[in-house]
């Protein structure tokens, strides 16, 4: 019978603890090797001892770590002229523009583009980005926000190009490419305050979320280079990270316009969809309205919602783009490019005092 040393044990636990399946770091951990012996053994090359051979083995077989053919394929040097594209939702407006623009792209340079949405599960996350190397695709672009680093690098095959959208990874090692979330952030803030608001407030979705904490950061960071009063508060007092539910955010626009907040900044969609939400259900002065990210319809709400427009066509436009450079030089260092916002003012954000009138309930 076989059994796991304490080497192989630690190995084990590291794969299940991340919540994704066993990699070459981890196989080399538990066989107390390098990651280029495990290689080299997983491709049945030469020159590797008997005895280490043997370790690598046993630490696969009680791992389950599965071969990525996806590596062996690149260095082959031959193509399917395909590409896969994980993301958080396929659903969402943002990822359905990106999609989009990553589709037209492949399909202009006679690529097929295979999509797999990770719903929220680093663990799927992970799987799919196994599964597609598997098949061979030539490259990678991996945009789930809540999966971490040890899924994003970990998971992928070393020898297959990729690039992250709309999150970076801890080490900036991966081609990336990153809405201007703090610039944007800022840009609505500069927006109300020079409307005359001077007691502004931030509603923001799941803090695990690295666009989520970018934007929060962004915009404490302009009140405070604005030096907005905030009359003995602490500054975070003004923020509500994840507090989507109707109670709660309830009681955080209650306790804001009991510290004479004037106006809201929400760093997202679904945040702006709640607000206006709880607005409709509690009819009376509203606060003026600044929405990060376009919203359907924005154009057509009452009021006209101002919004922070990101480029999503534009981000999957650079993604694939810095992709196939990848593709045609692995050895090109990592690139990080930032994709600016545009501010699109409406009549959400009038001054304070403005006679614009109340949300009315129409039920």
């Amino acid at each position: 019978m076989t059994t796991l040393s304490s080497a192989d044990d630690a190995g084990q636990t590291a794969a299940r603890g991340a919540g994704r399946l066993p990699t070459m770091v981890d196989v080399a951990q538990a066989a107390g090797t390098s990651q280029k012996t495990v290689s080299r053994v997983v491709n049945g090359e030469p020159g590797v001892r008997p005895e280490t051979v043997e370790r690598v083995q046993r630490a696969i077989a009680e791992l389950g770590f599965r071969r990525h053919d996806g590596a062996s394929h690149l260095r082959r040097g031959t193509s399917t002229a395909s590409i896969g594209l994980v993301l958080e939702d396929l659903a969402g407006s943002f990822y359905s523009a990106v999609t989009a623009a990553v589709e037209r792209s492949a399909r202009e340079r006679g690529y097929l583009l295979l999509t797999g949405s990770a719903d929220g599960d680093p663990e799927r996350a992970g799987r799919l980005v196994q599964a597609f190397a598997a098949r061979r695709v030539d490259g990678l672009l991996i945009a789930p926000n809540l999966v971490g680093d040890e899924v994003l690098t970990a998971n992928l095959p070393p020898d297959v190009p990729a690039v992250l959208l709309d999150r970076p990874s801890a080490d900036h090692g991966i081609d990336e490419v990153l809405s201007d979330n703090a610039g944007g952030i800022a840009a609505a803030v500069r927006h109300l305050a020079g409307q005359g608001h001077r007691r502004i407030a931030y509603l923001g979705d799941d803090e695990r979320f690295w666009t989520s904490r970018q934007r929060r950061d962004g915009f404490l960071a302009t009140c405070a280079e604005l030096d907005l009063p905030t009359d003995g508060l602490p500054l975070d007092s003004l923020v509500s990270l994840g507090a989507l539910d109707p109670a709660a955010l309830a009681a955080a626009v209650t306790g804001w316009t009991a510290d004479g907040v004037t106006a809201v900044v929400t760093g997202n969609n679904r945040a702006s969809v709640a607000l206006l939400h709880h607005l409709h259900e509690h009819p009376g002065p509203r606060p003026a309205h600044v929405g990060f990210d376009e919203l359907d319809l924005a154009d057509v709400l009452d009021p006209p919602l101002t919004t922070v427009a990101q480029d999503a066509g534009g981000i999957g436009q650079a993604a694939v783009d810095l992709l196939f450079e990848r593709i045609a030089a692995p050895g090109l260092p990592p690139r990080s490019v930032v994709v600016p916002t545009r501010l699109v003012v409406r009549r959400s954000s009038p001054p304070p005092g403005d006679p614009s009138p109340p949300v009315r309930n129409a039920r």
